[in-house]
């Protein structure tokens, strides 16, 4: 199901990255000509809201986003899973804060028209709740992961973390 979601997610994002390069090429080349497509920009806009967050929300799952581990790559192992799952609540947390205040800001906009597309302001600020809610559901299927790691690779203790090696044969610590 997870790798279904993730071709999905690669897709919409992909098809969303050509529609707003289509969009940015077609309104540079009417204004050239005369002809300003304005809403192609507007539409380009919101387009690029959604991506941001659909690129986050792959990102934040194959964690790939930037980070600096200087001191915690010199915590043991569990350590480390202890502090992510503290930093995951709080991250969580404020996500869900994220999810409740883009949903009321974007129920005060739905009246309000997004430029001169004609469609609802409340399209750009539903891709805050949206996001938030992904996010989360990310960061939870990476904690699901990391405490389930442990249990399926092989420890070494003079190394700051587990190897990638599943363990073919049960260690006296586990028996």
């Amino acid at each position: 199901m997870l790798q279904l979601y993730s071709r999905l997610e690669f897709f919409l994002g992909t098809a969303i990255l050509l529609i707003i390069t289509g969009l940015v090429f077609v309104a540079a080349v009417m204004r050239f000509f005369g002809t300003p497509l304005i809403w192609s920009v507007d539409m380009a806009q919101l387009l690029f809201i959604w991506l941001c967050f659909i690129g986050a929300t792959r990102a934040l799952r194959q964690r790939a986003h930037l980070g600096v581990d200087l001191f915690v790559q010199k915590l043991p192992f569990g350590a480390r899973r202890w502090l992510e799952t503290v930093l995951a609540v709080v991250v969580i947390a404020f996500l869900g804060v994220l999810a409740v205040k883009g949903t009321e800001l974007t129920m005060k906009n739905i009246e309000r028209q997004f430029g001169d597309s004609g469609l609802s302001y409340a399209w750009v600020t539903i891709a805050v709740p949206v996001g938030s809610v992904l996010l989360a559901a990310s960061i939870i299927a990476n904690l699901v992961q990391s405490w389930r790691s442990a249990d399926t690779l092989v420890f070494d203790r003079n190394s700051p973390g587990p190897e990638a090696v599943a363990d073919p044969s049960p260690s006296p610590e586990r028996a």
